[in-house]
């Protein structure tokens, strides 16, 4: 029998919160016997989604949290004083050992302030990087880090070379996965001072497939499966290929409904472009994980829907089966004849 897995839920974070979220939580443990969830929001609100569906109860239960972080809110102040939140009342549940797992689609900011600051980092790492899997033309590789570590030092990104390794291949499955630190060209010599001292640390790095600089032009095309760079580059590069997508997406909707033949021949290709936008889609990926930290903390998009909430949960589920923490300790454990 399969060890249950138990998340704490954000039913008050984001856009569509909660009844995508709500929804979300209810596909995913209908689907998964081995999964329960804890959605912690206003507990009136939460249920009355709740009385939509059929589910096992005994698998989803509700947690009173009377305030919500809202996005504009400076992170650090807010977790401090709204401490009846349902960001800060989820992290304490993971904190305490109540629950494996975190997720939300709420503030960003206040979930990885609150990440560090409440559920803490496992021994050995120096700053936990946020990590969204990003769609490639050869799959999804993992960005990190996109927003915790903005004055990243080389130590740092070395660690995320370790911890997204780890991450990419226990949960994605991918053996010794190319990992590449993001640059503006392929010579070893180019880049900023960050990127010049980290490359020569990540070459004698024990324990990754290091493949060289990587520029963002061929990140889509899945050149590595693990995309190092520190948090402005990587909030810059997932923004920008946010923005790229759906512009790209909207135009060519725009081109194929202009005229009656467009529109004939976009009947014919649909079939077809449906399929290859699949391959594309960030939400089948789940959310972006707060590597390093004591318990899984998950960050969805704020818009995130129903389908993008259950692929996290599966998530957290293959983390925790997959013992991904006890494999970023004994990465970063320090020898008992160097201590």
């Amino acid at each position: 029998m399969e060890e249950m897995t138990k998340v704490v839920l954000d039913a008050m974070g984001g856009d569509n919160a909660p009844g995508e979220i709500v929804r979300g939580a209810v596909n995913a443990v209908n689907d998964r016997k081995e999964l329960s969830v804890i959605l912690v929001g206003q507990e009136p609100v939460v249920k009355e989604e709740l009385a939509k569906y059929s589910y096992p109860e005994d698998r989803i239960t509700v947690c009173h949290a009377e305030d919500v972080i809202e996005t504009a809110e400076p992170p650090v102040l807010a977790i401090r004083r709204k401490k009846d939140s349902s960001i800060v009342v989820g992290l304490k549940l993971v904190k305490e050992g109540k629950a494996d797992a975190f997720v939300s689609a709420g503030s960003t900011g206040a979930l990885l302030a609150g990440g560090q600051l409440l559920v803490g980092r496992l021994q050995g790492v120096e700053r936990p990087p946020l990590a969204p899997l990003i769609p490639t033309e050869k799959g999804a590789a993992l960005l990190v880090d996109c927003g915790a570590n903005v004055d990243a030092r080389p130590s740092h990104l070395v660690q995320f070379a370790k911890m997204g390794s780890l991450y990419v291949e226990h949960v994605l499955g991918i053996q010794n996965p190319r990992v590449a630190i993001v640059n503006i060209g392929a010579e070893e010599e180019k880049g900023n001072q960050l990127v010049k001292e980290t490359f020569p640390l990540l070459k004698e790095a024990e324990g990754i497939n290091f493949i060289g600089s990587i520029e963002a032009r061929d990140i889509p095309a899945g050149a590595a499966d693990v995309v190092v760079c520190e948090a402005f580059v990587g909030n810059v590069i997932l923004k920008l290929y946010e923005g790229v997508g759906s512009t790209i997406l909207h135009l060519m909707k725009q081109g194929l409904l202009s005229t009656l033949r467009s529109k004939i021949g976009a009947l014919l290709v649909k079939p077809a472009l449906k399929e290859t936008m699949k391959r594309f889609d960030a939400s089948q990926y789940g959310g972006a994980p707060l590597l390093g930290c004591k318990g899984l903390v998950v960050k969805t998009h704020g818009s995130a829907t129903a389908k993008e909430v259950y692929n996290t949960l599966l998530q957290c589920k293959t983390f925790k089966e997959q013992n991904v923490n006890q494999k970023i300790l004994e990465c970063f454990s320090v020898p008992e004849e160097e201590k």
